[in-house]
């Protein structure tokens, strides 16, 4: 009998890769969002559609009832880091009310398996790199709060209550399928790999360059790049080990890539130039940020198959002229 996995906004950028993942490995997939950032056509037609909300039990309790569910992948939640700031009660709301909704609901109909999607923005300023699972947490944002605050609630709900959880704090994600089928569509887009293909491409003026003054090689930002499919592999592990262990997982390469180095490789791949423009810092932005991977390798045996930078930009590219 094949298990039933709930994908909580599966309709969005790693929650769709990751449900044509979970399909492709003979799970079966029911796909909830509510469609504000997520989009329907980017939803495997193998799966199982419902428009859902994270702030209505009732829409929640509807997909309990009529699917015997056997674990969840979470993605529902709001990301701009920049919104949080400026509307923190939206984030509030949605991620952490929206989450305790969901956990609530889950008790109801007794599923006790989530992984979650947590991020590396709940360490906040980086005192050492690269950063591994016991570094400090002391988020700098709203949204990065939010998650942590989501990572507490799983840990009191795991001893209280018997909840088997994973939560794995992404670093940043990027790249579309390998058959380009699906990729990166935010609306705002503030990724750097696709805006600085869409300013290669033409469709934006430029791309901009928050700082080339940092204490770095080249004096750009330094950051971790992990492939989306390889991030879809993790979730797929994870669900796989919840029985045997409980926690948090750092997903990254392990390897640092300057935002001179990614433009650069743009331009590689596309044969193209990218007009560039360089402005000030941003507050918040941190010179290097980069994964320990080792406990994702050790617990889920998990290793990234997208290590080259070159890589992961051909296939975003592949899919920015597929999807144009």
């Amino acid at each position: 009998m094949k298990e039933t996995i709930l994908v909580m906004g599966g309709a969005g950028y790693i929650g769709s890769h990751t449900v044509r993942h979970l399909l492709d490995n003979n799970y079966q997939v029911v796909v909830a969002d509510n469609l504000i950032y997520g989009h329907k056509e980017a939803v495997d037609k193998r799966a199982i559609f419902i428009k859902a909300d994270l702030l209505e039990e009732k829409s929640l309790n509807d997909v309990f009832s009529k699917y015997k569910i056997d674990a969840v992948v979470h993605f529902a939640a709001f990301a701009y880091v920049g919104e949080s700031v400026k509307d923190p009660e939206k984030y509030y709301y949605n991620n952490v009310i929206g989450t305790l909704n969901l956990l609530k609901v889950m008790r109801e109909h007794q599923v006790n398996k989530i992984v979650f999607s947590s991020t590396c923005a709940t360490y906040g300023e980086p005192r050492y790199t690269p950063i591994d699972e016991k570094h400090p947490q002391n988020p700098i944002n709203p949204y990065g709060r939010t998650k942590w605050m989501i990572e507490q609630i799983f840990n009191d709900y795991n001893r209280a209550y018997g909840l088997q959880y994973i939560a794995l704090r992404y670093f940043n994600a990027a790249g579309a399928s390998h058959d380009g089928v699906i990729g990166e569509n935010h609306a705002p887009e503030t990724h750097l790999i696709p805006l600085v293909l869409k300013a290669i491409k033409g469709e934006i003026p430029e791309i901009k360059v928050f700082g080339n003054d940092y204490p770095t090689k080249d004096g750009t930002c330094i950051r971790d790049y992990i492939h989306v499919e390889d991030l879809a592999e993790a979730h797929l592990l994870a669900l796989q080990k919840l029985e045997k262990f409980n926690g948090c997982i750092n997903l990254g390469t392990g390897k640092g890539i300057s935002v001179k180095e990614i433009i650069q490789s743009a331009e590689k791949v596309s044969g193209r130039t990218c007009p560039v423009k360089y402005t000030d810092r941003r507050d918040g932005d941190p010179a290097v940020l980069f994964a320990d991977n080792q406990k994702a390798r050790e617990i889920l045996g998990w290793t990234p198959k997208y290590v080259s930078v070159e890589k992961i930009i051909q296939t975003a590219w592949n899919w920015e002229n597929k999807s144009s």
